[in-house]
C-alpha cells in the first residue's frame, strides 16, 4: 500500500506493523543536545513514534504529552514507557486535522516528514508555535535531504532549510528569540548496516511574550 491510496493513519499503521520496531529505540541526538540544559516543565512531543524521545523527557522530569497518527506506534510506545517506569500522556492525533489543546514549556517536532504530501507540515508547525507557552521553546529538527543510499525517491520533494522553516512559521516580529538555526551531520547506518553521513537541520526558538 502506498500513501497515495491510503490515509496517513493507514500508511503509518502499516509501516509500524511491518516489524517489531521501526526506529532505534534511542532518543534523537538533537533532542539530547538541545534540551538537556532546559529546566523540566511541560512538553509536547509531535509525531512521537515508538516513544523514545517522550520517554527520555519523562525520565528527566518533564510532564510529557506525546502524539502520533499511528495507533500501532502509540501502543508500542505505551509499552516501552511502562517498562521504563515513566508516565506519558499518549494521544492519537492526525495533526493536520486536530491538535492537542493547551500550552507547553517545550514543543518538540522531530522529523515530521511524510511521503505523498498528505501531511500539511507548515500548518502543523505553525500550530506547534502557537502551543508554546511564554518563555517556552520550540524545537524543530528535520532532514536536509534524502539519505545517500536512497536513489529511488521523489525528486520533487523539497526539504526546507532552517531559514525556510523559520520563515514559514510566520511569527510576529520581536516575539521570539532564535537560539539555534543550523545544519548538522550525523552518522546513520544504511539498510546493510554500513555507517553513512546524513545531514539534518535544527531550528530552536524561544517565545518571549
Amino acid at each position: 500500500m502506498t500513501e497515495s491510496n491510503a490515509s496517513g493513519q493507514e500508511y503509518w499503521d502499516g509501516r509500524y506493523s511491518e516489524s517489531h520496531h521501526l526506529w532505534s529505540g534511542k532518543p534523537n541526538a538533537a533532542l539530547i543536545r538541545e534540551v538537556s540544559d532546559l529546566k523540566p516543565g511541560t512538553a509536547l512531543d509531535l509525531g512521537c513514534g515508538e516513544g523514545a524521545d517522550a520517554i527520555w523527557l519523562a525520565r528527566r522530569g518533564w510532564r510529557v504529552t506525546a502524539t502520533d497518527i499511528s495507533g500501532v506506534a502509540l501502543e508500542r510506545a505505551a509499552g516501552h514507557a511502562a517498562s521504563a517506569g515513566v508516565a506519558v500522556d499518549w494521544r492519537r492525533h492526525d495533526l493536520g486535522a486536530s491538535f492537542p489543546g493547551g500550552t507547553f514549556d517545550l514543543v518538540s517536532a522531530h522529523f515530521l516528514h511524510s511521503p505523498g504530501g498528505l501531511m500539511p507540515r507548515e500548518a502543523i508547525l505553525r500550530s506547534a508555535a502557537a502551543a508554546v507557552a511564554p518563555g517556552g521553546v520550540l524545537l524543530i529538527v528535520g532532514h536536509a535531504g534524502w539519505p545517500a543510499w536512497d536513489h529511488d525517491h521523489d525528486h520533487d520533494i523539497h526539504f526546507p532549510t532552517p531559514d525556510e522553516v523559520f520563515a514559514s512559521l510566520d511569527l510576529p516580529a520581536g516575539a521570539w528569540e532564535v537560539l539555534v538555526r543550523d545544519e548538522h551531520e550525523r552518522i546513520q547506518n544504511d539498510p546493510d548496516g554500513n555507517p553513512t553521513t546524513r545531514t539534518d537541520n535544527t531550528l530552536k526558538i524561544r517565545r518571549l511574550d
